[in-house]
């Protein structure tokens, strides 16, 4: 369930609430008049079953309340409600974990926002890298994994792919284009910096056994990459988010572009193109699989899915 909040002037107020009250997946529903300052006018708040956000997203769209109000969005932790309950198993059957896609592309779209955070944590993320493969490191690699940014870009070029939503292509494309090339400049100034002062060697890249996996491309690399895109969707488009983790410590983008400028710096250039094929398989994987599970997102089925009846059958013969 969502809890919307709704600020919108006191003229579009009444059909506002009709809006509401006509969903079936609206409940809890509340209004507060006059109570909002900036921007003047009411307060609107309910309980929404996520199979219905963006039909009633759509429609207070429509009626001008982001025009001349605002609507916030957040995720219901627990709620204790046989209103809500009802109002859940009345929803269009689009599936528990159908798709929000107001808050799909407002999350993407910031994660996808070139701004000087995102360059530091890529710059960061791109130097752990250089320090894992100079000191055969793995769990070093795996902080640089962890730390990188990159996915939010990913994932949004595969919403914007869905979407047709060209400004998001665009600003997602501006942070892997401008921030890939500005860290690995800064990585390689790094790494030329560390061979001056012997802590990296062509013999020491030649002869790495822990972290060796980043630049050998292989079947798995496609694999790894397309389940890795596949989960990190489903995290982002459901509040299971704890699984992003996961994916940021399967795919080797960020560590692939530090192996590269690395190996350059030495004059393995086999090896630098051979990470560089990497860091493209990873990138391309990931945003085809997110094309992919969005494509094939629930949707609306009368009577409900497999899974619902068995959901609404459990309940009842527990209660």
């Amino acid at each position: 369930m969502l809890h919307v909040r709704a600020v919108c002037p006191a003229d579009i107020t009444d059909t506002a609430l009709d809006l509401l009250r006509a969903d079936p997946g609206a409940t809890l529903v509340t209004v507060q008049r006059g109570a909002a300052v900036e921007p003047a006018g009411d307060l609107l708040e309910c309980v929404l079953a996520r199979e219905s956000a963006d039909d009633v997203l759509n429609a207070l769209r429509d009626l001008g309340v982001v025009r001349t109000g605002g609507i916030a969005l957040e995720d219901v932790g627990t709620l204790l409600s046989d209103a809500a309950e009802v109002a859940a198993e009345k929803a269009p059957d689009r599936g528990a974990d159908s798709v929000v896609w107001q808050e799909l592309v407002a999350q993407t779209g910031e994660a996808s926002t070139l701004t000087p955070s995102f360059l530091a944590f890529i710059i960061i993320a791109c130097l752990l890298a250089v320090v894992g493969v100079a000191t055969d490191s793995s769990v070093t690699i795996v902080g640089a994994m962890v730390v990188g940014p990159e996915y939010g870009p990913l994932a949004g070029t595969a919403v914007a792919l869905v979407r047709k939503d060209y400004r998001l292509a665009a600003r997602s494309a501006l942070a892997l284009l401008v921030g890939f090339p500005v860290a690995m400049t800064v990585a390689w100034f790094a790494t030329w910096l560390f061979r001056k002062l012997g802590w990296v060697t062509a013999a020491g890249v030649e002869n790495l056994q822990n972290v060796d996996f980043i630049y050998k491309v292989g079947p798995f690399s496609v694999v790894v990459a397309l389940l890795a895109g596949a989960a990190g969707m489903l995290a982002t488009m459901t509040p299971k988010s704890a699984a992003l983790v996961g994916v940021f410590i399967s795919v080797t983008t960020i560590p692939a572009a530090g192996f590269a400028v690395v190996a350059a710096e030495v004059g393995s250039w086999h090896k630098a193109a051979m990470s560089l094929g990497q860091l493209a398989v990873n990138m391309v994987g990931i945003v085809a699989a997110g094309v992919l599970v969005l494509w094939l997102r629930p949707r609306h089925r009368p009577g409900g899915g497999t899974l619902s009846r068995l959901n609404r059958w459990w309940l009842s013969d527990t209660a």
